[in-house]
């Protein structure tokens, strides 16, 4: 069969002879053959890649894979075939006689037992012996849920790989996992069978013209970007996907994910990386690109509660009642709309609002990935009598439009008054002909627009990557772990919140504007929100509660309440500090809890007086301050590197001395117990941060340490349990000498030190935060309700 096929084709001028020539067979395995995925997009992008490849030299075949039987699967995959297209610029005959070959090219395959993917391997093998064909490599793109990953993974390891000297390419469909917990079991999996460079994750958003072409657009015009592409420049970036159709037929996905994940987590963020990452000295070399993409991931500030607002329209509801038979008082808090600010700490994006948003029933179809530039210029001349299309006063902006819309086509327009840009003839060409169109309240005459010369479906696109081995338009592992970290913690912190209901389409209004305010977004339409289960006790149904701990001030909220509390208080303690002395000698802890506290003072305490303010560490690990287990590194990353803290007024603990970490003769403790000694009066800090462990542990301070918890010693080395295990720390007494003392503890899993805290008395040898007690200073436990009530 394979030798007659060729022999037609080389009839219609495609190929110059057979195995001789061939640069070696590709066999393309889809799964879930039958599937909506394939029917609509998978099977021609398929026969697109066979028409635009059928003369490079190798010969194909395509199988097509599912759990039903033979024949009805066969049935159903071959319906498909049939009704496949060519473009309109192919020939008629030459389309005839392709199609014709990629019908006989194609064959169906029940895939259900491991002896089905032995026959499959049979079945590929057998035929190239025959007609002396070598093998180039196998494609098996997984067009299934990704609960059936991992079987079909081992089945394809065990009994389908190619022979040595060809490669091996595994497609995966999104969704690649729920969290960032379940993305890493995914991935887990995954690379037991198979190599990182073997896997193609697909966001199908990276095959959408308009975003492929964001890189080589700004590859290909430096020259007019390198100077304004920066938070000098740029005013805002927004990363938008809007949809009319709502999620009716689709609940049972839609419900599990949401908006966020279903969006934003994979379309939106990687069309916005493109547009943040540095530009590596060579945009073709997908190693590089994936490398700078993760960098900028990197550079993220962290998500919470209010960089977010979300809402869902008001008949999901009733359909997920319907579609998923759930009693009449089941409430959904499933977002269907969301609105996201997101921040870089890159030294090119810092205080740039980068705004990402999305939702189901809204007004219009469209999407588009639009950067806009502040405008400084003032013009004298009335806009009647000047150049409208160059003027000065004009926005300027640069707009990868991705589809639908007003245009209905994707396109790159670039406002008149910033450059005319340098395009690929090849595939994309200026639009000339002037409308009425408005875009973003500008004619279309004042952007120069350019448009693809052929539109191509993204999956073809993506397709055509796949067998060029282009890894840099596919989502590797790490940059697929660094998204889920990203998102996770705003996922987590969103589950409970009230949502704004909307009527869906036109009717939205104004209900859904949103606003930028301190770093955070909020409606700007005020609404009366209701609990949506008046039973139940969301957090808002909260107040504060203060009243004591351990004989001391207890102040407790949920967590991001109390951290803002926290933040406020010690802002007004360093007020007051610097007032009456001049000075605010500030000993922070390390860990994982103060970096939401961290990431709050940067971000909303101006009035902080940092150029008054002395930062200390009260513990350290014993890695390289550059290392990210370091505590200084993460102070540095959430905090120092966005304020405006005089660099001698930073006091790092010098655990790395003589080129070595933490040795006793280096005399570390001793050089920070002096410098301590040297600029803080009486050693007596303002205010320090302390944390608790769950073994009652705090700063590096250990249940039963040999040293810090008593005696005359100030700065100590202890060992910790868990790596890094050697520490410097303040000791106890130190601690106790401190004017004020503040004590956060955060999360359900610190709830029973908390309670063995509020029962037991002075033991700290057993409990060393139970010897928190300042001598003649002030003691207040931040303590949020899932540490305090479980």
């Amino acid at each position: 069969m394979l030798s007659r096929v060729l022999c037609t084709v080389l009839f219609v001028g495609a190929l110059p002879s057979l195995a001789e020539a061939s640069q070696g067979h590709i066999s393309v395995v889809l799964l879930g053959a039958t599937g909506d995925l394939a029917r609509k997009y998978l099977w021609q992008g398929l026969f697109q890649l066979y028409l635009d490849q059928v003369s490079s030299g190798h010969s194909f075949t395509f199988h097509g894979a599912a759990l039903k039987a033979l024949e009805p699967g066969q049935m159903l995959m071959f319906d498909v075939l049939k009704k496949l297209s060519c473009p309109p610029d192919e020939s008629p005959n030459r389309c005839a006689v392709l199609k014709d070959q990629f019908l006989k090219l194609s064959q169906y395959h029940q895939l259900k037992t491991a002896e089905n993917y032995t026959m499959l391997n049979r079945e590929i093998e057998t035929p190239l012996r025959q007609e002396g064909l070598k093998e180039a490599g196998r494609i098996f793109y997984f067009s299934v849920p990704p609960f059936a990953y991992t079987e079909i993974a081992r089945h394809i390891n065990s009994s389908c790989r190619p022979p040595p000297g060809a490669w091996l390419r595994v497609v995966l469909e999104k969704p690649f996992g729920h969290d960032l917990q379940s993305a890493q079991q995914l991935a887990a999996e995954l690379t037991s069978f198979f190599r990182e460079e073997e896997m193609y994750r697909v966001d199908h958003y990276l095959g959408k013209q308009a975003v492929a072409h964001i890189l080589p657009f700004r590859d290909q015009n430096r020259q007019f970007l390198d100077p304004i592409w920066n938070r000098h420049h740029v005013e805002r970036v927004e990363v938008v996907l809007k949809e009319t159709v709502d999620a009716k037929g689709r609940i049972s996905f839609y419900e599990q994910y949401g908006v966020i994940r279903d969006v934003l987590q994979n379309h939106l963020t990687e069309a916005l990386m493109f547009l943040t990452m540095e530009l590596p000295a060579n945009v073709s070399r997908a190693e590089e690109v994936l490398q700078c993409k993760l960098q900028a991931f990197q550079s993220l500030w962290g998500l919470e509660k209010n960089s977010a607002v979300l809402g869902q329209y008001q008949a999901y509801a009733s359909q997920v009642q319907e579609e998923l038979q759930k009693a009449q008082d089941y409430i959904s808090t499933t977002p269907t709309f969301a609105g996201v600010l997101v921040h870089s700490g890159s030294l090119r994006w810092e205080g740039v609002p980068f705004l990402l948003a999305s939702g189901k029933a809204l007004d219009e179809r469209v999407g588009y990935v639009r950067v806009l530039f502040k405008n400084r210029a003032y013009c004298t001349q009335s806009e009647t009598l000047r150049d409208a299309g160059h003027s000065q006063c004009k926005a300027k902006q640069i707009i990868f439009y991705i589809g639908h819309g007003a245009l209905n086509t994707p396109a790159v327009l670039v406002s008149r008054n910033l450059f005319r840009p340098i395009m690929p003839e090849g595939s994309w060409r200026e639009e000339v002909g002037q409308s009425d169109l408005l875009i973003f309240g500008q004619p279309l005459s004042d952007y120069y627009v350019y448009v693809p010369v052929k539109e191509r479906d993204a999956y073809s696109v993506l397709i055509s990557n796949i067998y060029h081995g282009r890894k840099d338009f596919f989502i590797t592992t790490e940059n697929l772990l660094a998204s889920w970290a990203f998102w996770t913690p705003l996922l987590n912190s969103i589950s409970n919140q009230p949502l704004r209901l909307y009527p869906g389409g036109v009717e939205n209004q104004h209900l859904l504007d949103f606003e930028m305010v301190s770093g955070e977004v909020a409606f700007t339409m005020a609404e009366p929100l209701e609990l949506l289960n008046p039973t139940r006790l969301m957090p808002s149904d909260f107040r504060t509660i203060q009243s004591k701990f351990r004989q001391s001030p207890l102040v407790s909220a949920w967590s991001e309440d109390l951290i803002s509390q926290l933040a406020s208080d010690m802002e007004k303690a360093a007020s007051r500090t610097v007032a009456s002395s001049g000075q605010f000698h500030l000993a922070l802890s390390g860990g994982s809890s103060p970096v939401v506290l961290f990431q709050r003072l940067a971000r909303h305490h101006y009035a902080f007086p940092w150029k008054h303010t002395h930062i200390w560490l009260v513990d350290e690990r014993c890695v390289p301050l550059t290392d990210t287990e370091s505590n200084f590194f993460t102070l540095h990353n959430h905090l120092l590197q966005s304020v405006r803290v005089p660099y001698f007024n930073v006091h790092p603990m010098p655990v790395h001395l003589n080129q070595r970490l933490c040795v006793e003769e280096d005399r570390g403790t001793e050089l920070y117990a002096k410098e301590i000694v040297a600029l803080v009066a009486n050693a007596s800090f303002d205010l320090v941060l302390l944390g608790v462990g769950t073994d009652g542990h705090t700063a590096s301070l250990f249940p039963h340490s040999e040293d810090g918890l008593e005696g005359a010693q100030t700065v100590v080395l202890t060992e910790s349990p868990v790596k890094p295990h050697q520490r410097m720390s303040l000791s106890l007494p130190l601690i106790n000498k401190a004017r004020r003392v503040f004590v956060l503890v955060l999360g359900k899993g610190k709830h029973d030190i908390t309670t063995l805290l509020s029962r037991v008395g002075h033991e700290p040898r057993k409990w060393p935060a139970s010897g928190v007690s300042p001598s003649s200073g002030q003691l207040v436990w931040y303590v949020d309700y899932e540490a305090l009530l479980g």
